[in-house]
């Protein structure tokens, strides 16, 4: 494992967890880069419909996948506030993506593996050097296995479900709960069940049940431990210099 001087911090869980707002926040107060590896996968769905190629297309998405990373096509940027911007050949596609059919096209083309081999070099580079927050469900198994900070993000699939909703209905998305709940049960099936870099817990990660728990709590118990860290790579450090 090559040495770095801050941790890689991968945060893995089902969908509607709270990843992307935990991530976000975890990322701003530690001042680290946030890359979120799910909005590369729904980045890809988009232009696979874009495209009229069919999710259940295996080849043709994977075709489509290294071509877009080929050319550089699926940009992430750093905004001003410290999120994350997504573009798609120089256009801004954060919001498109985040519809409940991308979340459900990006399970679909996650699982196809011309497309993860495609999109992980993608995902290491923009980690490798540390002092980076990434977000996803096979982080700590696959894309990063020797990060320094593991943690697995969780809710029971009721409130999961609620959160959902309630994101999806700001956005102007209307579906009932029941329908949410009936697609958060399904994409958890698919991505638990997925034959290549299926949704499953690193044996030596953190396991946060956010269910009971604000924002700013989980944040703070995430931060806790990345500073912990921190503060044995730096000793080790210094006990390599001595």
């Amino acid at each position: 494992m090559t040495a770095r001087a801050r941790p890689v911090v991968a945060i893995d869980g089902p969908a509607g967890a709270g990843k992307s707002t935990v991530t976000h926040v975890v990322a701003e107060r530690l001042g680290y880069l946030l890359v979120d590896t799910g909005a590369i996968y729904r980045t890809v769905a988009l232009a696979a419909e874009r495209r009229h190629v069919s999710w259940d297309d295996g080849d043709g998405v994977a075709a489509l996948a290294a071509a877009l990373v080929a050319r550089e096509a699926i940009r992430l940027e750093r905004t001003a506030n410290g999120g994350q911007r997504v573009l798609l050949e120089g256009d801004d596609v954060s919001t498109a993506i985040r519809s409940l059919p991308m979340g459900q096209g990006a399970s679909k083309v996650s699982a196809i593996p011309g497309v993860r081999q495609a999109l992980l070099e993608l995902q290491r580079a923009a980690g490798r050097a540390g002092g980076v927050v990434l977000e996803g469900r096979d982080i700590g198994t696959v894309v990063f296995p020797d990060a320094e900070a593991k943690f697995f993000l969780t809710a029971s699939i009721e409130v999961r479900a609620k959160r959902r909703h309630d994101e999806l209905s700001a956005r102007g998305q209307t579906s009932s709960l029941s329908e949410v709940l009936s697609e958060v049960a399904e994409r958890d099936r698919r991505d638990s069940s997925r034959p290549v870099a299926p949704l499953k817990q690193a044996a030596d990660a953190l396991v946060v049940d956010s269910s009971g728990l604000t924002i700013s709590e989980v944040a703070d118990r995430i931060v806790d431990e990345v500073r912990r860290v921190e503060r044995r790579l730096s000793e080790k450090a210094a006990g390599a210099r001595g």
